[in-house]
């Protein structure tokens, strides 16, 4: 088992965030991730930026993305970011997909919800093709290319590895004939995570996200896990927003949002 760390994505200072990962490197973590948020009233950084960012003050940690949204994203553009990714982190990058829980803003990307899982699929071929081959050609349902070249690869062979995301039986199927890892959703409490995995061959990787409380100060940390939000799912990212900041301090309790993970 090993245990990584979630990029404070919720904070706008820069510095902030340099002392995080910078503090994050000297502990015995494995790699620090971001979220994937493009439309919504959270102050969330973008998450392929965010680690954009990170490549220049991290020279250890693995980087990745719990999830992007694929069927949302156009895949010859998300492929060169990656990619490129890839290259400035000298091969660190862990690619995060999934399909998301709704179509509710596909209309405002001009997408149809129909067919999504077609175009997750078809995207997230095109992005393997790009990165491995010289020029690809493909004629699909939803993007037609012609001799296109892709360059730089990326420095990961064949390519970054790719972790799915999700929690309905068909999402565990995708992991396993398409992907590198799975990833258990954030809301999933860890006894219906724990169901889902029996699913996957035993030495499929597979990564949860955690909120740990650190410490021997049990009063302050009964009275922040005892906070209530008006919905349960939020109380992890709203607890990571206020709390993430104590990774670097010498509290006697602290929270972090952390990511155990199996290789």
């Amino acid at each position: 088992m090993e245990f990584a760390i979630a990029i404070p994505q919720t904070y706008s200072d820069p510095v902030c965030i340099q002392r995080f990962l910078r503090r994050a490197e000297e502990l015995p973590l494995v790699a620090a991730w971001c979220l994937e948020q493009v439309i919504g009233t959270a102050p969330v950084l973008e998450s392929v930026t965010t680690l954009a960012y990170a490549t220049g003050i991290t020279e250890r940690l693995r980087l990745g993305i719990a999830v992007l949204l694929i069927a949302q994203r156009n895949p010859i553009d998300l492929a060169k970011s990656l990619s490129s990714l890839d290259v400035l982190s000298n091969g660190r990058l862990i690619v995060g997909v999934g399909l998301g829980q709704s179509t509710r803003f596909y209309p405002a990307y001009g997408l149809a919800s129909e067919g999504r899982v077609a175009r997750f699929r078809e995207n997230l071929a095109i992005m393997k093709r790009l990165w491995t081959e010289e020029r690809v050609t493909f004629d699909g349902r939803f993007s037609h290319l012609e001799s296109i070249p892709m360059e730089p690869k990326p420095v990961q062979k064949p390519h970054p590895p790719i972790w799915f995301g999700g929690h309905k039986e068909a999402a565990l199927r995708r992991a396993v004939e398409l992907g590198d890892g799975y990833i258990g959703a954030g809301s999933t409490p860890m006894d219906v995570f724990l169901e889902d995995i029996k699913q996957l061959p035993p030495n499929f990787p597979k990564a949860k996200r955690l909120y740990l409380a650190l410490g021997d100060n049990l009063p302050r940390l009964r009275e922040w896990f005892g906070h209530s939000t008006a919905s349960p799912k939020w109380q992890i990212r709203w607890q990571y927003g206020v709390h993430h900041s104590k990774l670097w301090t010498r509290s006697r309790a602290s929270g972090m949002l952390a990511w155990a993970m199996s290789s």
